[in-house]
């Protein structure tokens, strides 16, 4: 059996940099992942007075700035769009100036959906080049604190949802935010946690609801110590590669939060042997097991009722399909075309590369499974989940594949070729 410990999850870890620069005392983080992604967010906070003290024991202790900035700082968030959305919120709730860029591929992707509420809030925010997109210059209020703001977002996003939150929480001013669907809740896990007056809650039509309550303006947040679970989507890539082998894997130490386990339902509906077990919680956070027992498996159907949880693995479930019996049919996924690449044409002319027949559309795919031997070159498109998924396919013995950057990998799991070869030679860390 393999069994292996994944570095933190990136979704969290950039929501608990965060908080920790609001808290009234030291906090203190441990397994934090030393991707590119979160090391954007580190960064654009300490340049923005916020300290970092790396411990002897390997945490990282974080202490609030006494007072932020007064002067525009130009803050990059590299490739991360968590980093430059998340941000956004932060520096609107404490009326901080700053101007936020980021990489090529972080200026094609869109921003209005973030700074259009809190533009609401009245935060002073303006593109300095394209509407819609980075780079980005949020200038300090002249006075006055931000509005009551009751949301209604199009689609289920965690990255504005927890915008919201934060801007919320750092000006101490009420916000509520509906979504259609429940997207990952971690902010919200680790708030209630720290006692914040937050009630979030499912409605009668499956959409979801999050409010701070008036009585934010007297919550102060507390310090606290957190070790940060293991990046479920990480171990995504491991429990595939052990599927395509046909070699058990064992992920401990893991996160187990309902909004991103879909990815391992999905499996399961399709005959895969999976077990999950909750063994602790940390900020509310469930932290666990999976186990693999692997076999052979069906096709793959996905709706835009799965995206909230799956939509990051679609790329994975889409060459996993390759290896499936039958079809699989991927609808609903229309924002896969918004990410570091589109990846939905991404995913189909690479698919078509290898030989496999697949059908794009609109907002998905359509795969046909085949157990012939497959062979052909890969461009990630400069995507560290294209990069990885086609690298997981290419563990099958009877696919050649050539990805023209696996390095890009690096930008959200820098250990994934070290971890999948474990997966391969059977090592037990």
């Amino acid at each position: 059996m393999n069994a292996i410990r994944l570095a933190g999850d990136k979704s969290i870890s950039h929501r608990a940099l965060i908080l920790a620069s609001l808290a009234e005392g030291p906090c203190r983080l441990r397994n934090l992942p030393a991707s590119a992604d979160v090391d954007a967010s580190r960064a654009a906070l300490e340049a923005m007075g916020v300290q970092f003290m790396p411990a002897r024991d390997e945490s990282l202790i974080v202490i609030s700035p006494e007072s932020w900035h007064s002067e525009s700082v130009q803050l990059s968030c590299g490739n991360s769009g968590t980093t430059a959305r998340l941000l956004t919120g932060l520096l609107t709730g404490v009326g901080a100036p700053a101007i936020l860029d980021g990489d090529e591929s972080l200026r094609s992707r869109p921003m209005d959906r973030v700074v259009y509420p809190l533009q609401s809030m009245g935060g002073r925010i303006s593109y300095l080049e394209k509407r819609d997109r980075l780079p980005i210059r949020l200038d300090a209020r002249t006075s006055g604190a931000l509005r009551v703001l009751r949301y209604r977002g199009r689609v289920a996003s965690a990255q504005v949802k927890s915008a919201v939150l934060l801007a919320g929480l750092a000006s101490h001013t009420e916000v509520e935010v509906w979504e259609p669907r429940l997207s990952r809740d971690h902010l919200e896990l680790m708030l209630e946690a720290l006692g914040a007056p937050l009630v979030s809650e499912p409605t009668e039509d499956e959409s979801a609801r999050v409010r701070l309550s008036s009585d934010v303006s007297d919550y102060v947040l507390p310090a606290f110590d957190l070790e940060i679970p293991g990046d479920i989507s990480s171990a995504s890539f491991l429990i595939a590669a052990g599927l395509i082998t046909g070699r058990p894997v064992r992920v401990e130490g893991v996160g187990l939060n309902p909004t991103r386990t879909g990815f391992l339902d999905l499996l399961r509906s399709s005959g895969v042997e999976i077990e999950q077990e909750v063994t602790t919680h940390r900020l509310g956070e469930p932290v666990g097991t999976v186990e693999l027992a692997p076999g052979a498996f069906t096709g793959f159907e996905i709706g835009a009722e799965h995206m909230p949880s799956v939509l990051d693995e679609i790329p994975l479930l889409a060459v996993l399909a390759v290896r499936a019996g039958g079809r699989t049919r991927i609808t609903g996924a229309g924002e896969l075309r918004l990410k570091e690449s589109d990846r939905l044409a991404a995913l189909a002319v690479n698919l078509r590369n290898l030989g496999v027949q697949v059908e794009e559309t609109a907002d998905g795919l359509a795969i046909e499974g085949t157990d012939a031997p497959l062979s052909g070159p890969i461009r990630a498109f400069g995507d560290h989940r294209i990069a990885m998924a086609f690298s997981v396919l290419d563990c099958d013995p009877r696919i050649e594949i050539e990805v023209d950057d696996p390095g890009c990998a690096r930008v959200s799991y820098p250990e994934f070729a070290a971890d999948l070869e474990r997966i391969l030679s059977g090592a037990v860390p």
